[in-house]
């Protein structure tokens, strides 16, 4: 359990950060995210860069601002879009070219643009261009990648701290796939350069999941104890648990907020499907330990109406409710922590949530 202080307030951490791609939490308002407890919110650089514009940002007063979000705000700079965008795009020692998914128009991100864009948009903290990789991706390329993503990082750095005004923080990228060496490699060059945190990402995209832990685990030994680590894109709540395990301290991911505009609801037992028909006349609410909104007011059988009558009011219900539950997860755990009980507490809580 830490703290991790910005020019917009303090983030407790394990913390788990609700993803506003461009600029919002969708079907989630700002009064709704603090209702459920969102202390920092993700945006993504290569999104907001597209679409409206740094420029168009920067009038506006910058991205808290333009976004009515007066807490945190970390944005990710690209490095995910570009790689899924392979057929679009060309990697260089350089930087990155590709088309806009958009309107297939051609930019260029390089390591010194997106750490200025970033600094553009005034996020509180901003992350380090890097590159990507598939899996599976052999051992050849997956070094060579892992080393540019390390000179990538040290321009990032240089950018950030020749521009910075010390209001903003930078953290630096652990790449290397699923090769342990490559990652403690990675991790301990990103050490020496110095960094406000440190990110572990290409994980979740494919891989085993005992290559995912072992690539955690490899990466987290080599980081400082008193910088934050943050895990890229991981959204499973057991997956979460099992990252905390291992030291990390930030999260973020779409899918309490994609699950919930399809209708599945995560709860203390495990998920659940809210347009099954067996919960068509169900008087109880979605979880009878969650305090959100949606429980407090209304029955599984509203919410299942709501969707199967294609009404928006259950995809906010439904975002409010999974998004509670898992910032309610981080509350816990944080509280467990700080009770020197977290092992009891994770093992209480998956025992229950796999219940169903």
């Amino acid at each position: 359990m830490g703290e991790l202080a910005t020019p917009h307030g303090i983030i407790r951490t394990p913390a788990f950060m609700p993803v506003g791609t461009q600029g919002t939490v969708k079907a989630m308002t700002p009064e709704g995210l603090k209702s459920a407890g969102a202390e920092i919110v993700l945006g993504n650089a290569y999104h907001l860069y597209l679409r409206p514009g740094v420029e168009t940002i920067r009038k506006m007063g910058g991205l808290h601002r333009f976004t009515g979000w007066d807490r945190p705000i970390l944005t990710d700079s690209g490095g995910y879009q570009v790689f899924s965008l392979a057929e679009l795009r060309k990697i260089c020692e350089e930087g990155v070219t590709f088309q806009s998914h958009l309107d297939g128009s051609a930019h260029a991100f390089t390591p010194e643009s997106v750490t200025e864009l970033q600094m553009g948009l005034g996020a509180d903290i901003i992350m380090c261009f890097d590159e990507c990789i598939p899996y599976p991706s052999s051992r050849q390329y997956t070094e060579e990648s892992t080393a540019r993503t390390a000179r990538w990082a040290k321009r990032c750095r240089d950018t950030f701290r020749g521009a910075g005004d010390g209001s903003q923080a930078i953290f630096g990228i652990v790449q290397g796939g699923t090769y342990a060496d490559l990652r403690r490699r990675s991790a301990g060059e990103l050490v020496v350069l110095g960094f406000d945190g440190y990110a572990i990402g290409g994980l979740a995209i494919g891989e085993p999941k005992e290559a995912t832990w072992e690539a955690v685990a490899s990466a987290a030994e080599q980081l400082p104890s008193d910088k934050p680590r943050y895990m890229m894109g991981v959204g499973f709540p057991e997956d979460i648990i099992q990252g905390v395990s291992l030291g990390v301290d930030m999260f973020d991911c779409v899918m309490p907020t994609r699950n919930a505009r399809t209708g599945t609801l995560f709860t203390s037992s495990g998920k659940l499907a809210i347009k099954n028909a067996r919960y068509s006349a169900d008087e109880s609410p979605v979880d009878q330990e969650c305090d959100c909104y949606a429980c407090r007011n209304f029955t599984r059988s509203y919410l299942r109406h709501l969707f199967m009558a294609g009404e928006m009011t259950g995809a906010m219900l439904a975002t409010a409710h999974n998004l509670r539950f898992y910032l309610r997860m981080m509350e816990g755990m944080r509280g467990a922590i700080g009770g020197g009980r977290f092992a009891e507490w994770r093992d209480e809580f998956l025992y229950k949530y796999s219940s169903s």
